[in-house]
């Protein structure tokens, strides 16, 4: 259903890594803003930090079902053309007379 609304592993991994450098600066920025203190700001900085597993694994997830769904369709996508296939093997050149 995600990958049918256009959401992509890369999407979900993208949004683990900002959910981690967020937990970062929402514990910086509680630790000054809170008048709370320190708990304030470590209950904050794990909230938002554990945001980070469920994108990995919604990455993850979402990866596995683009992998089957490459191998389940594979005339949808076109192969792209390697080195290989565009230069042709030295036993195919012909050689022009002197």
């Amino acid at each position: 259903m995600l990958h049918e609304k256009g959401l992509k592993a890369e999407h979900a991994y993208t949004a683990a890594f900002a959910s981690i450098g967020l937990s970062v600066v929402s514990w910086c920025g509680s630790m000054k803003v809170e008048p709370a203190g320190t708990a304030r700001a470590d209950r904050w900085g794990i909230f938002v930090g554990e945001w980070a597993p469920t994108f990995f694994a919604l990455g993850l997830a979402l990866a596995n079902y683009e992998r089957d769904h490459d191998l389940l369709h594979p005339i949808t996508h076109c192969p792209t053309p390697t080195f290989r296939n565009r230069v042709p093997p030295a036993s195919r050149l012909r050689r022009r007379p002197p």
